[in-house]
């Protein structure tokens, strides 16, 4: 049986008088506080029969995990992944936990996730608990779409984002590619007041513990082709070979193309992708030979890469990792939610994400009540685009097209001539 600690008790008390009178809980816990315990001891408070638990498809195990050690007697957990809502057995739900609540927050339009949950809520009118470390990682407005489903949130009379956002964003206008665009990322912070009524938040610090992760970054000089091909591709747009096309006809796709040149691989105008070059991936196997670590990848074919290089020495499956000494590799937005990674050394990334939401939740996997510390490897190409990705993502904003063009393209000639090692 599971002994919650004072704190959770006193969410969960709290916590159930609060989805009782509003209907509705935001649990805005810090990572390792027990978000997910503290849920299904609210849920045990409640005396309710059906519990639908959505979530990612790596942490399912973990929170069966947790139901198994509550052991409660009064509700069954059912426990399904975000992209399989529409397998959902079709009885009522008296409660629907959404985890990970941040990943429906996209706008101006709802995403298709978003729109699943919405659908299930309709059809079950039950209480829900969203929770998150991070409820609006990038953007207050994007706390819009993960409550718009909830009869009793507080923007329930906008029926659409736009209407919301006449009132709770301040709006600008960007030009991009010629064309002046709505930006509606300016969200107002009244709006995490009015859903101040709906949330509890609990920080590590409160929990009696902060974390203090060590961040290193390690540069490589990549291969000569791999710069002149940088190069070729800034100056001409296109590169034709004999059976492939690279093309870069527009900023972001350009953005895109040299972020994969500059750790070593390139996706192809048909789809198609190799790898062509192997020094990040021989570079982490070298410098973390006999470590146990776990490696985050961004494109694919970063994955074929460090399976060439580890051979049968990494795995994709956590199951594998923890009872085995092989080291894991995971997509950095797959493995960046939900997932422990305290069996590892370290963590090292082969690439790095354009978003600010996977550079902090993802670099928090090894973290536990009883382990604080922990080492972070950022493997990054001399001259390349990482540094600046990196700049944007740590202070929290999402590296966008107009960061590549102001921090990146002017610089690009002198870069892949000559790329300097920073400090």
């Amino acid at each position: 049986m599971v002994e919650f600690r004072d704190y959770q008790k006193d969410i969960i008390a709290k916590g159930t008088e609060m989805i009782r009178a509003k209907g509705f809980l935001y649990l805005a816990m810090e990572v390792r506080t027990g978000k997910t315990l503290t849920s299904l001891g609210i849920c045990e408070q409640l005396n309710v029969d059906n519990v639908l638990f959505l979530t990612k498809k790596k942490a399912m195990s973990s929170i069966i995990d947790d139901y198994d050690n509550l052991c409660p007697n009064n509700f069954a957990l059912f426990v399904i992944n975000y992209e399989s809502i529409h397998k959902v057995p079709n009885i009522r739900w008296d409660v629907i936990i959404c985890d990970e609540a941040h990943s429906m927050g996209a706008f101006p339009k709802p995403s298709n996730r978003a729109k699943d949950v919405k659908s299930l809520i309709q059809r079950n009118d039950p209480h829900v608990i969203l929770m998150s470390g991070t409820p609006t990682p990038e953007s207050y407005s994007q706390m819009y779409h993960q409550v718009y489903a909830i009869p009793m949130n507080p923007f329930s009379r906008y029926q659409s984002f736009y209407k919301f956002a006449h009132d709770w964003v301040k709006v600008k206008q960007r030009k991009i590619n010629g064309n002046l665009i709505n930006d509606y990322s300016n969200g107002l912070d009244s709006i995490t007041k009015a859903m101040s009524h709906h949330t509890i938040n609990y920080s590590q610090k409160q929990a009696g513990f902060e974390v203090d992760t060590r961040e290193h970054i390690l540069r490589v000089r990549m291969e000569d082709k791999t710069y002149a091909l940088a190069k070729r591709l800034n100056k001409d747009l296109v590169i034709e070979g004999k059976d492939e096309v690279i093309l870069a006809d527009t900023p972001v796709k350009l953005m895109m193309k040299l972020h994969q040149i500059y750790s070593g691989t390139i996706k192809f105008e048909s789809g198609a992708s190799m790898i062509i070059d192997m020094t990040k991936a021989n570079f982490i196997r070298e410098r973390f030979k006999g470590n146990k670590i776990g490696i985050f990848y961004k494109f694919k074919e970063e994955l074929k890469a460090i399976k060439q290089a580890y051979g049968g020495d990494v795995t994709t499956e956590l199951s594998e990792f923890e009872q085995t000494d092989k080291s894991i590799a995971l997509q950095i937005v797959s493995g960046r939610e939900g997932i422990s990674l305290r069996q590892a050394d370290a963590l090292v990334y082969y690439n790095i994400d354009f978003s600010a939401t996977s550079y902090w939740q993802s670099r928090d996997r090894m973290t536990t009540r009883d382990r604080l510390e922990s080492d972070v490897y950022w493997i990054f190409s001399e001259g390349g685009i990482e540094d600046d990705i990196h700049k944007a993502v740590s202070k929290k904003k999402t590296y966008t097209v107009n960061y590549f063009k102001k921090d990146f393209v002017n610089l690009l000639g002198d870069r892949a001539t000559n790329p300097i090692k920073k400090n």
